[in-house]
């Protein structure tokens, strides 16, 4: 299945359609499935995606005490772990950090490419990679569980960015 897809890093990505899709989709999804996207874990779904960097637990529970009163770290990561079952978020596992699933509406598997410099994460389908790396899986007869594959580089922009400062440097 091929997938149109515009990179948050590019500059003409328009986030706020992003999020709002986002937020769409995690409607239907938990319509169709029968289970509540209660008030807390749309707030958490929505600082998730204010943004494409990746956020760690405790910086979302420190966003939404001063929203809520006295929240407890319990209460985010069991919103946390909801939004993960649904296929709503992904974690990044070498950053600790969270951040929303841009093709939650069909099942898949990641390629999380995190800016080194500015912490944007992109998902990208990679289906390519990922049907290499199930032939090996299969060729080397290994059962997984969970596959997800985290690279970590400079993003476009950062790039440009770093390249011109060091044509400057020269």
């Amino acid at each position: 299945m091929a997938l149109s897809f515009i990179s948050p890093l590019l500059p003409h990505h328009d986030h706020n359609r992003c999020r709002e899709k986002a937020l769409q989709t995690a409607d239907r999804i938990c319509d169709n499935r029968g289970v509540r996207l209660t008030p807390m874990r749309r707030q958490v779904l929505e600082l998730i995606w204010e943004s494409h960097k990746a956020i760690k637990a405790y910086d979302l529970l420190e966003r939404i005490t001063p929203k809520a009163g006295t929240t407890k770290p319990v209460t985010v990561y069991r919103a946390l772990n909801f939004l993960m079952e649904q296929g709503l978020i992904h974690k990044v596992e070498s950053l600790n950090a969270f951040i929303g699933c841009s093709f939650s509406d069909h099942q898949h598997q990641q390629l999380l490419l995190t800016c080194s410099n500015c912490q944007e994460v992109e998902e990208r389908p990679a289906e390519a990679v990922m049907e290499a790396i199930d032939r090996e899986l299969e060729q080397a007869s290994f059962t997984i569980y969970y596959k997800a594959i985290e690279i970590h580089g400079l993003c476009t922009h950062c790039a440009k960015i770093d390249a011109t400062a060091n044509h400057i440097i020269e």
